[in-house]
């Protein structure tokens, strides 16, 4: 496998932003709802090094690269909310759920309107840009529909939790409080 600068400056650009976005969005919406936990901390950043996780995000990706695994996982420092913060608590953490998934989904569909722009561009960027954007479009809708997984400590697992009747939340919350 050889990769090239080229490569990694059209992967790595649209990843950043995607990860970057989807955290600040949980932080924002916590915000709005009446947590400031996030917004203390200053993750409430469009700053990639305020999402960075050691591990998750540069450790565990280089290792997989390098073992030539068919695929790459890893994944950014989670934004802290107290839940009993917000004002509707139970509502009020489906949306700073949805908020990062919903930002990707936005993301994508910025990513797929630009695509128009591209011939305004001079030759050597459309190029760059047009592969960009393609990352930037297949990146958000991944992370957005995998993030939805109703499976506790993803997003979806906690859209599930705050939607579903108490007596079925309760045993999907538990896994919840111990994360990754």
């Amino acid at each position: 496998m050889n990769i090239t600068l080229y490569d990694v400056s059209v992967w790595v650009l649209p990843l950043v932003i995607a990860i970057t976005f989807h955290e600040a969005a949980h932080g924002f919406v916590a915000h709005r709802l009446g947590d400031n936990t996030a917004y203390d901390l200053g993750r409430v950043s469009f700053n990639p090094l305020r999402h960075i996780d050691p591990f998750g995000t540069l450790i565990m990706p280089a290792m997989l690269f390098m073992a030539h695994s068919p695929f790459l996982f890893g994944y950014a420092k989670p934004v802290p909310v107290n839940f009993r913060a917000l004002k509707s608590p139970r509502i009020d953490m489906v949306l700073v759920a949805l908020a990062g998934p919903a930002t990707n989904i936005v993301l994508a569909l910025l990513a797929a309107a630009a695509f128009h722009a591209l011939d305004l561009l001079p030759a050597n960027a459309a190029q760059w840009t047009a592969d960009n954007l393609k990352n930037a479009l297949v990146i958000n809708v991944i992370l957005a529909v995998f993030n939805m997984l109703p499976i506790p400590p993803l997003d979806g697992g906690r859209v599930a939790v705050g939607l579903l009747p108490r007596v079925l939340a309760l045993p999907l919350s538990k896994p919840q409080r111990s994360g990754m």
